[in-house]
C-alpha cells in the first residue's frame, strides 16, 4: 500500500520458450479432471505449455526440462487422480541458414476469371553470422518505387513468417533469420494479399535450398553439485554427455558449471545419483540454440 503519490512501474516477466516436449496419454480418455488439471497448471506456470498435435491428435506438454514435466505428470496422478503415460521426450530443435541466399520467385495461378500473381526478389541471411540462430526474425523492406504496392508488403512479411514455422531439414521452426525485400512485381488485376503470401512462402523455400541450412539444438547451462570425493566421476559423467565444463569451485562440496546439449541430459538425474551414492544434485536452465553435430542433422 502507498499514499497514492508514489508511482511505480513493473517490467514484464521474461518467459523462455519450452525446450522439451512429451506426449501425454491419460489411462482413462474420459477422465473429467484431465483438461481441468492442465488448464490450472498452465495458469500457474507460464513456462508450462499444452497443445494438441494436429497430425496425431495427441496432447503434448512442453516445459523447461525432464524433471519439470515429470512433476506435472505426478501432480496429475496425486492431486487429480488421473493416471497418465508419456511418450519419448522430444527436444525443441530449430533450423537456420548459415549463409546469405538470394531469392527471385514468381507465384502465378490462373483458373478462370481473376487469377493470382506476385513476384518477390531479395535475399535472406543469418541475423548473426558469428552466432548462428541468435535472434528470432527480422524483415527489412528495401523496396524503391511502387513495383509492389505498399499494402502488399505486410502480406509478404506474413508469408515469410508462416514459411519459417517449418524448416527444410527436419520440419523444425526456423530462427535467427533476416529477410531483405529488394524488388518485385505486381499485376493490376491478379495481385492480392493471398498471392504475395504464397510468393513469399515459395521464395523462402527457394532461398533455403541454397542457404546451407543447419540444425540447432538447445544448449543447457548446467550446474552439478557433488561432494569433493566424487568430483572426477561427475566431470566424467558430464563429458560422456558431450558437455563442456566451464569452471569448478568449492572444497568439500564442488560445484561444476558446464554447458550440455539438452538431448544428452535425459536420465542424467538417476545416473548422477547412482555414481555419487545419492549425494549429487544438479540444476539446468536454457542458454541458447547452437548448431547440432552433423550426425544429428543426418538422422
Amino acid at each position: 500500500f502507498t499514499d497514492g503519490k508514489t508511482k511505480l512501474s513493473m517490467t514484464s516477466m521474461f518467459v523462455p520458450d519450452p525446450v522439451i516436449s512429451l506426449a501425454l496419454v491419460p489411462a482413462d480418455k474420459n477422465a473429467p479432471n484431465f483438461s481441468k488439471a492442465l488448464g490450472r497448471f498452465t495458469k500457474e506456470d507460464p513456462t508450462f505449455r499444452v497443445h494438441t498435435d494436429d497430425e496425431s491428435g495427441q496432447t503434448i506438454i512442453s516445459g523447461m526440462g525432464e524433471l519439470h514435466l515429470e512433476i506435472y505428470v505426478e501432480r496429475l496422478k496425486r492431486e487429480y487422480g488421473v493416471e497418465c503415460s508419456t511418450g519419448n521426450p522430444k527436444v525443441a530443435f530449430r533450423e537456420t541458414a548459415s549463409t546469405r541466399s538470394k531469392f527471385a520467385y514468381t507465384h502465378k495461378k490462373q483458373s478462370g476469371g481473376s487469377g493470382q500473381f506476385g513476384r518477390v526478389e531479395g535475399y535472406l541471411e543469418p541475423i548473426s553470422s558469428d552466432a548462428l540462430g541468435q535472434g528470432a526474425y527480422e524483415f527489412d523492406n528495401q523496396l524503391v518505387g511502387n513495383m509492389i504496392p505498399p499494402e502488399f508488403v505486410t502480406a509478404i512479411d506474413k508469408g515469410f513468417r508462416e514459411a519459417m514455422l517449418k524448416g527444410t531439414l527436419t520440419g523444425s521452426p526456423v530462427m535467427g533469420m533476416r529477410v531483405v525485400l529488394q524488388d518485385g512485381l505486381a499485376h493490376a488485376v491478379d495481385s492480392n494479399e493471398l498471392a504475395f503470401r504464397a510468393a513469399a512462402q515459395g521464395a523462402f523455400k527457394q532461398a533455403m535450398a541454397t542457404a546451407k541450412p543447419v540444425l540447432l539444438e538447445p544448449l543447457m547451462s548446467t550446474e552439478v553439485a557433488v561432494p569433493a570425493e566424487f568430483q572426477g566421476t561427475a566431470v566424467a559423467l558430464v563429458s560422456q554427455r558431450k558437455g563442456t565444463v566451464n569452471s569448478m569451485e568449492g572444497a568439500e562440496f564442488v560445484t561444476i558449471d558446464a554447458d550440455v546439449p539438452l538431448e544428452s541430459m535425459f536420465g542424467f538425474s538417476s545416473d548422477l545419483r547412482g555414481v555419487t551414492q545419492g549425494k549429487g544434485e544438479y540444476t539446468m536452465e536454457y542458454k541458447a540454440h547452437v548448431p547440432a553435430p552433423r550426425d544429428k542433422t543426418e538422422l
